[in-house]
């Protein structure tokens, strides 16, 4: 879509060159400009070349309109695709989209994964209704989010859950991102009147592990975190 409105752009900027060049020469050329105003000939060839301009500078701007249409629907088919409707950020699809580069060759070191629970979601639905525990699970969605700043990728895995994959890990950065979402869940927790947020999580990073799959990784993150 870049290359075309790059094309577009262009195209309208060598329209409006051409049409700039065209007046300068008729208005600075005494004899063009008598031949057009008493030459009815040359006159009928003007203005049909004047309005094949307009029609063209037309058509580009319908272009732009349809392509500026047609990209907000592709945002938002690419949201729809890729984004939890529910906790807003990436969904299981985007996560898959990401395991797929490490199921054909052995998984680095580097690689790390942490898979958090929301521990206490029954318990809010049934004191709240479901629409407090969609918040809730917005909520730490959003949590996540932040707190995965030039760390990591996060996304809901599916009910309670929400992964986040180290693609160039390290202990450091993996701790900076668990002090964070603890950091940002106790600020919040602290807010009167506000859902309490509970949770738990497990890590496996590859360093320590000596996997030869992400699947693997993430499944022993999974199950650290059903034991935490």
């Amino acid at each position: 879509m870049k290359k075309i409105d790059k094309f577009k752009t262009i195209q309208l900027i060598v329209y409006i060159i051409l049409t700039a060049i065209s007046c300068l020469v008729i208005f600075t050329n005494k004899d063009l400009f008598h031949a057009v105003a008493l030459d009815n000939n040359v006159r009928i060839v003007c203005i049909l070349l004047w309005a094949c301009l307009g029609l063209s500078f037309m058509f580009i701007f319908l272009d732009f309109s349809m392509y500026g249409s047609a990209k907000r629907s592709y945002r938002e088919l690419d949201y729809a695709v890729h984004r939890d409707p529910v906790s807003g950020i990436a969904n299981r699809y985007s996560s898959d989209a990401i395991i797929e580069k490490y199921l054909d060759k052995p998984l680095p070191s580097n690689v790390g994964a942490v898979m958090f629970d929301l521990t206490n979601i029954r318990e809010i639905n049934e004191a709240y209704g479901h629409l407090q525990g969609n918040n809730a699970i917005r909520a730490f969605g959003t949590i996540l989010s932040m707190a995965s700043v030039d760390l990591c990728f996060v996304s809901r895995n599916g009910g309670n859950r929400f992964l986040a994959i180290f693609e160039d890990g390290s202990e450091a950065k993996i701790n900076r991102f668990i002090k964070r979402v603890e950091s940002k869940v106790s600020e919040g927790n602290k807010i009167p009147d506000k859902i309490i947020l509970e949770y738990k999580y497990g890590i496996a990073f590859n360093k320590y592990e000596n996997l030869d799959r992400i699947t693997d990784l993430i499944s022993l993150s999974a199950r650290r975190s059903s034991e935490a």
